[in-house]
């Protein structure tokens, strides 16, 4: 019989307190560092994070959560999964980088959102042809490393239904659930080998339950928990659900034999809901009380009152983190900068640790045993509710003010942006961002240590920016953009400029692979002290008779991309900040830019994972958009960015937001987005994304050119764009430059 534990978080960081894992991997692609070498590191921050956790009174501590690049690549290689486009490749790591980032002659697999994060997971493809295998090495070794430490380790998996239905499927139309009786023996044959290493549990993560599923869907997850819940020889399985409530599959998976369930209790009703499901009361209940994904302090009083109303409906209890810690920084201590009170309300991931292991210990030994700390709790979360910058009356007076959100009919404006800017069939832009040099980090680090002035900085900046204008001169583009060497980050450098905001200095957290953000802490209301992006527009249009695009980052992306406040509804955040957005896209058509591009590439990523909650958060956030773009004349031309997203479920949005130019991430998906716009009427300026950025390779002149020929096919010519997937800042200079010669060459030639 497995001993139950009582307090334990889903996973863990895996990019290392000083991103230690980015700067591996990367050095291992340059040829810095060898397997080997690569192989130290990570072993390193693993059995660092086991002992760490150990050491925090975790009595349960998750291993198998590291990954090189991403958990959903890992199952497809556990699962023998792999492209057959990558097999013929040299090492069991070539052919997993192959996959994960493309060469110059493999494409990768694409790439999109992890439900309703930030994080981007990797699409495994699973064709007709796919034969599953079992690869079970990783986790058997991550499991016997830290039985060998002397750690209370359960290994983590994503479970058979999750991984199914985030799949693609390839030359095929069944629906992949069918497969389901293809790798139910692998799981099968994984438990016993856990077990026989030593697990007493083992952690099955099925989030893809807690969308909407169909019967059908909720059947074959009872089929597959019966099954694996009747292997002879297995650890106890704790089935994992996070970002929403199971709903009507809880009591369906609660008659199998699974021993514990994993719940989310900071999703609204999901306490209700175990109660009124008998079958619980003989289960483990791991109750995630402690948020893992934003990062305020957490309300003791109020957790322990909600486990205390658990105690009657479980048959026994642990406390935990809601989902996996990989969504927030690693620590406070990192953070120097940060002072009371702001600090006192906020939470990391070893602070999180901290919560779970006091709020087991409460229930253990009685609440006197922590009364110190649930005091210190009480007097932070005081100073929080009646700190005056949550509440600006001038802020509020503002919005319930209102504000217009049409524009005149989008024919009026073409014909005004038309005779206004005069540009070629087929114009050729870029999204926004080029590489971040050495230069412009040197002088970054520079300003930030006071070794340059404000000044040097800002004559460093505008000589980047002339490099980077005769270099789209060079190349032939006919909408330039500055680059945007002064942004440390899309997000981050308007949060610092934003009131309401705190930057953090080392809250590092993986946004996908070897890509790192610190998102901003939103606090406080919102708004704009003073222009944050015209001198540089205006510095670049002095340069160039071709028009010049402001850049500026939508108020629905500033929110996904930061840690929200968690006092006040995200639509009342979201209308601050387009308040605030507004007032710079006025300023930026004032100072003669006759393009201002607002990108909101997360407009699909807040999207509720139940049907019924979409509507409302669809309407909040095109009004968000429009509140930041509608003050301007017809002859200023509107665009905004959207990448890496199902864009299917969002497309009557995307007609909303009435932006006269949208640039779309395509080159992956093999331009699938333009048939989903075409169903729906779209008639506005579109560009389908030619260039896979998130790849090393070189698009030829030709892979362009047939990309092109295939948009023609859905887009007339006169509404057609020739642009990149995505920003350009995480690509090398040269590549960059031979990418988007081809891209003018091909452009050209088509017309």
């Amino acid at each position: 019989m497995s001993i139950e534990f009582t307090a334990t978080v889903l996973g863990s960081a895996r990019i290392g307190p000083n991103r230690e894992l980015k700067k591996a991997v990367e050095n291992y692609w340059a040829g810095g560092l060898d397997a080997v070498g690569l192989e130290a590191v990570a072993r390193t921050l693993r059995e660092n994070t086991w002992r760490e956790l150990a050491a925090a009174g975790v009595d349960s501590v998750p291993v198998n959560t590291f990954s090189y690049y991403d958990h959903m690549l890992d199952t497809a290689v556990l699962l023998g999964a792999l492209p057959p486009r990558v097999m013929g490749l040299g090492t069991d790591l070539d052919r997993y980088f192959a996959a994960a980032r493309g060469t110059d002659t493999v494409a990768p697999l694409e790439m999109t959102k992890w439900f309703d994060t930030n994080y981007h997971y990797l699409v495994p493809e699973i064709s007709p042809d796919t034969t599953f295998s079992l690869h079970s090495e990783k986790v058997v070794d991550d499991l016997k490393g830290a039985v060998a430490l002397g750690i209370s380790a359960r290994p983590v998996i994503i479970g058979p239904i999750t991984f199914l239905l985030l799949s693609k499927a390839v030359g095929g139309s069944a629906p992949l659930l069918d497969r389901l009786d293809e790798i139910l023996p692998l799981y099968a044959e994984l438990l016993t080998t856990l077990a026989d290493a030593g697990a007493e549990w083992v952690q099955i993560d099925e989030p893809a339950l807690v969308a909407d599923r169909t019967q059908s869907e909720i059947e074959s997850a009872k089929k597959a928990y019966d099954f694996l819940s009747a292997v002879s020889t297995r650890p106890a399985i704790v089935l994992a659900s996070y970002f929403g409530d199971l709903g009507a599959a809880l009591p369906v998976l609660a008659s199998t034999g699974v021993e514990g369930f994993s719940i989310d209790l900071t999703v609204p009703g999901t306490v209700e809901q175990i109660a009124v499901v008998p079958a619980l009361a003989g289960k483990h209940i791991v109750a995630g009380i402690v948020d893992g994904r934003n990062i305020w302090r957490t309300d003791l009083d109020k957790a322990l009152a909600t486990l205390a109303s658990l105690l009657g409906s479980a048959g026994t209890l642990a406390v935990s983190s809601s989902c996996s810690l990989l969504h927030v920084p690693y620590t406070l201590d990192a953070e120097t900068d940060i002072v009371d009170p702001l600090r006192s309300w906020l939470a990391f991931g070893a602070e999180k640790v901290a919560e779970v292991t006091l709020l087991a210990r409460a229930l253990r030994d009685g609440t006197e045993s922590v009364s110190s700390e649930l005091e210190q709790a009480r007097n932070a979360l005081q100073t929080r509710r009646t700190d005056p910058r949550l509440h600006d009356s001038a802020i509020r007076a503002r919005m319930e003010a209102g504000v217009s959100v049409d524009r005149t009919p989008a024919e009026e404006r073409r014909r005004a942006q038309a005779e206004r800017l005069d540009l070629p069939s087929l114009p050729t832009t870029t999204i926004g961002s080029y590489p971040q040099t050495t230069q412009i980090r040197r002088a970054r680090a520079e300003l930030r240590t006071g070794a340059i002035d404000d000044a040097e900085y800002a004559s460093r900046m505008r000589s980047e920016i002339a490099d980077v204008v005769a270099l789209q001169e060079k190349i032939g583009l006919d909408v330039l953009v500055h680059g945007e060497p002064e942004r440390n980050d899309m997000v981050q450098y308007f949060a610092e400029r934003l009131s309401g905001f705190a930057a953090t200095s080392n809250g590092w957290v993986q946004s996908y692979g070897t890509r790192c953000v610190r998102p901003p802490i939103l606090y406080g209301d919102v708004s704009r002290p003073e222009p944050m992006t015209v001198q540089w527009s205006e510095y670049a249009q002095s340069l160039t008779d071709k028009p010049v695009k402001g850049m500026l980052t939508g108020p629905v992306t500033i929110l996904a991309w930061s840690f929200v406040r968690d006092d006040r509804p995200l639509e009342e955040s979201a209308a601050q900040i387009a308040l605030a957005i507004r007032d710079e896209t006025i300023d930026l058509e004032a100072a003669g830019i006759r393009i201002v591009q607002v990108d909101e590439p997360a407009l699909r990523e807040l999207l509720p994972l139940r049907a019924k909650d979409t509507a409302a958060y669809l309407e909040w956030t095109v009004r968000s958009f429009k509140i930041s773009t509608s003050d301007v004349a017809d002859d200023t031309q509107i665009h905004t960015h959207l990448c890496y997203s199902e864009f299917g479920e969002i497309i009557d949005a995307i007609v909303a937001l009435d932006a006269d130019v949208t640039s779309i991430e395509a080159a992956r998906s093999h331009m699938e987005v333009l048939d989903d716009l075409n169903s729906v009427g779209f008639d506005l300026g579109v560009g389908p994304g030619v260039y896979d950025i998130h790849s090393p390779r070189v698009p030829s002149v030709d892979e362009i050119t047939e990309s092109l020929q295939a948009a023609l096919k859905a887009v007339p010519a006169e509404r057609l764009w020739v642009n990149p997937d995505c920003g350009l800042k995480t690509r090398g200079p040269a590549e960059v430059e031979r990418s988007l010669t081809n891209m003018v060459q091909a452009a050209v030639a088509l017309r």
